[in-house]
């Protein structure tokens, strides 16, 4: 009964395309079943039953392993015998095979007798895992060739995450490797710029929440690069489990968001004077006026400034010459005012000047040196000094104006003042402090 067993497990085996070898150890012989044959291409009687012919026919790069494992087996070191390698088959060619073997009988002494095992062909299965490394290749190669940072993200509903997949761009994106966020993305919200962490995590908590795509430009401060700008483009979907999952791309927009800085600044510097333009004055303006609303700020006065007889200047020494008169002015106020003033030219021959956490006296003193200050020097065109003076009109901004144009409105009206009353002269707008 058991030899039938045997049998039928050998029918059994020999059915599944699996052959069957036996090794005498001490005679140095190997028998082959018909299907092990079958699997190298050899009719029965065409293959040597010798053991250094079976040797032979494996890869020569495959060799030396096979043998170090069946002697790890001989000398009891492993419980099984089992290795892929490569034979050669009565056509040359060679398949990848999979052996596994047992020593089924030993000496006294424990040396082994005899072998007992199976080859199975395992050539395609072999030849879709290289095709599948090939394809994941070609993919890593492919995304970490990709500017930026391609990523998966996965997130739990209590806000724990980490990174499931990301490129070789993260050390570019994030100056960090794929193990410092393998398991959390901790190490990224650290370098993310103090000012921005709020809105960043506010835009991914909205995308988690109802689903839509992660949209983000923020800003990180990296050790080797200090501040630069990254922009966050994914797409959500929930996991059975409730976790939420993101393919994304972060990319460095650093270059774009600086050009759109200046493009922004230059819309609002006047280039001849070199100071802000009448938008970008009025935009700094409307915030202090805000700052005095919300208590922020206590007091602060706004000066309107015009330069006397400009016309004239233009008309006997021409518009180049007007042009050099108001780039002295613009350097004078530099020269005299604060660097948390604000500034700008308002048009013209006028500018404005907002004074914050000053009072009306302080700003008289402020407004007087800067008009001395101009009307003891001289602008210089081709050789020419030009000898000028300024008027100015100051007010008060308070909290119960409308808003910051109309305290603007009040030093303007006090700079018509001045002027009326002889120009080169201060005047206060009569309903300020």
């Amino acid at each position: 009964m058991v030899d039938d067993f045997h049998d039928v497990m050998a029918l059994a085996i020999e059915g599944s395309g699996t052959g069957i070898w036996d090794r005498d150890v001490v005679t140095g012989t190997i028998r082959y079943s018909t299907a092990w044959l079958e699997i190298l291409g050899y009719d029965r009687g065409e293959s040597s039953q010798q053991i250094e012919d079976s040797y032979d026919r494996i890869h020569p790069d495959d060799r030396a392993y096979v043998q170090t494992t069946m002697q790890d087996h001989f000398d009891g070191r492993t419980s099984v015998y089992e290795v892929e390698h490569r034979l050669r088959c009565k056509d040359g060619s060679y398949k990848w095979v999979m052996s596994r073997g047992m020593v089924i009988s030993r000496d006294p002494q424990g040396r082994a007798l005899r072998m007992v095992g199976t080859t199975a062909d395992i050539t395609s299965t072999r030849l879709m895992a290289e095709r599948l490394r090939q394809s994941t290749n070609l993919v890593a190669n492919l995304t970490n060739q990709i500017p930026g940072m391609i990523f998966e993200s996965r997130r739990a509903p209590t806000g724990e995450a980490r990174m499931t997949y990301v490129s070789s761009g993260i050390g570019e994106i994030f100056g960090l490797t794929a193990a410092d966020v393998a398991t959390s993305t901790a190490s990224i919200h650290a370098r993310i710029y103090p000012d921005d962490r709020a809105m960043y995590h506010a835009s991914l908590d909205a995308s988690q929440r109802d689903l839509v795509p992660w949209q983000c430009i923020f800003r990180v401060d990296l050790p080797t690069r200090g501040l630069c700008w990254r922009q966050i483009d994914a797409r959500p979907a929930r996991l059975p489990n409730g976790d939420t999952l993101w393919h994304g791309l972060v990319t460095d927009v650093t270059e774009r968001m600086e050009m759109e800085q200046q493009l922004h600044d230059l819309a609002r510097l006047d280039h001849l004077s070199g100071l802000p333009n009448r938008r970008a004055f009025l935009e700094r303006m409307e915030k202090t006026w805000s700052g005095l609303v919300q208590a922020r700020l206590d007091r602060v006065a706004v000066m309107m400034i015009d330069v006397d007889h400009f016309k004239s200047i233009n008309d006997r020494y021409g518009h180049a010459a007007g042009d050099e008169v108001i780039r002295h002015v613009a350097a004078m106020m530099s020269s005299v005012l604060r660097s948390n003033d604000i500034t700008g030219r308002m048009g013209g021959e006028e500018f404005a000047v907002c004074l914050p956490n000053v009072g009306m006296a302080e700003a008289g003193r402020i407004a007087d040196r800067l008009r001395v200050e101009i009307a003891e020097t001289q602008a210089w065109f081709e050789e020419i000094a030009i000898s000028l003076t300024v008027s100015i009109g100051i007010a008060a901004m308070l909290p119960t104006d409308r808003n910051g144009e109309q305290v603007l409105a009040q030093a303007d009206k006090a700079l018509y003042m001045a002027k009326q009353a002889g120009r080169n002269r201060l005047a206060f707008a009569q309903d300020s402090d």
